[in-house]
Parts: C-alpha cells; sequence; structure tokens
C-alpha cells in the first residue's frame, strides 16, 4: 500500500506543482497589463480578453530584443551600471541575470565534454566540464596533455572553479554535457542514468 501511493504521489506532485506555477505565471503576467488592458477593453468594447495582457508583454519582448538586436546593447550596459552601484539591487539582478542567460543561451560551445575526475583529493569524485586544452606553456613546464577543466557548482551552476588537469587523470564520459549539468543543476537529484 505504501509503496503504492508513494508511486501515485510521486506522479501527481511534479504534475501539480508544474501546472500551478504555469497557472501562476499566466495569471502574473496577464495581471501586469492584462488589468488595465481589460478595464479599458470592458469600458468601450464590452468584454474583457483573457490572456491578453501576455500577448501585449511578448509583444513588448519582441520590441525591447528588436531594439537591442538593432541599436546594440549601450542602454542596457547604462542600466546594469546603475544597477551595479545600487546596495540591494545588484545583489539580485545580476545572479538572476546570469540564470536566465544560462538558461536560454546555454554554453553549448564552452564545454567540450563531460569528464570525471578526483578532486578536492584522491578517492572523491567530481564531474567537471573540459573548456579547452591547456596553454602550451603548461604543457611545456609539466611535459603533460593537460586539459582546462570547469567544475560546477550546485545548484548554481554559472559558479565554480577552473582546475588544469592532465589527460591520463581524467575520465571522459561518454554523455552529452546537457545531461551532466542536470545533474549539477539539480544537486544529485537527477542522475545520469535518468
Amino acid at each position: 500500500m505504501k509503496k503504492v501511493f508513494l508511486t501515485g504521489l510521486a506522479a501527481i506532485v511534479p504534475v501539480v506543482i508544474t501546472v500551478y506555477v504555469i497557472t501562476g505565471l499566466f495569471n502574473f503576467a496577464d495581471g501586469i497589463l492584462g488589468k488595465y488592458i481589460n478595464d479599458y477593453a470592458k469600458d468601450y468594447l464590452g468584454v474583457a480578453i483573457p490572456g491578453l495582457g501576455i500577448i501585449i508583454s511578448i509583444l513588448i519582448i519582441f520590441v525591447v530584443g528588436s531594439f537591442i538586436r538593432l541599436f546594440g546593447n549601450r542602454l542596457l550596459r547604462w542600466i546594469e551600471t546603475m544597477f551595479f552601484r545600487l546596495p540591494l539591487v545588484n545583489k539580485i539582478y545580476f545572479p538572476i541575470k546570469r540564470i536566465v542567460e544560462f538558461l536560454f543561451f546555454p554554453p553549448r560551445k564552452t564545454f567540450e565534454t563531460a569528464v570525471l575526475l578526483q578532486y578536492p583529493r584522491k578517492g572523491i569524485y567530481s564531474l567537471g566540464f573540459v573548456t579547452s586544452e591547456s596553454s602550451t606553456l603548461l604543457r611545456e613546464k609539466t611535459r603533460k596533455k593537460l586539459y582546462n577543466v570547469f567544475i560546477s557548482s550546485s545548484p548554481y551552476p554559472l559558479t565554480g572553479f577552473t582546475v588544469v588537469v592532465p589527460e591520463e587523470e581524467l575520465t571522459f564520459l561518454n554523455i552529452s554535457v546537457e545531461k551532466a549539468m542536470k545533474m549539477v543543476v539539480s544537486g544529485g537529484l537527477i542522475n545520469l542514468d535518468n
């Protein structure tokens, strides 16, 4: 009985939370502009259109995106400079910006492959991402083939550190970078087998 209940719970909870979050986002986004536009539409047209605020929000996003792509992002840089100077705002804006950039522009080309290495000490394994072969200077000094490996932090994948590792100390994994990144972001809850 317990296993059947837990299986059902495990199936239902993600669906319910996903529907709840999407519905909440829809209502929130529609409530920002939709409330004012629908009040106007109700007064003059006699009808309210659900979702109108979201459509207008999407249009505004396209206009802003087109403006930035056409005229460069000088205005955006100026806004970010202003945000950087504000004590509380800079702690909120920049982490959110990095997460959004990671979600919408994932670093697929930055990471070549996922690897396993013994770090921070022998016997403990860390999941890393090869960014490139190491510099000629380092290879000449050590007389080894070295790789630059980024070890990402959980759950915020854009933070971490870079280590330089000899090729023989790396285990190259035959999995996609995206799959390995899911394990890092989830803190190990999503396994490489999933």
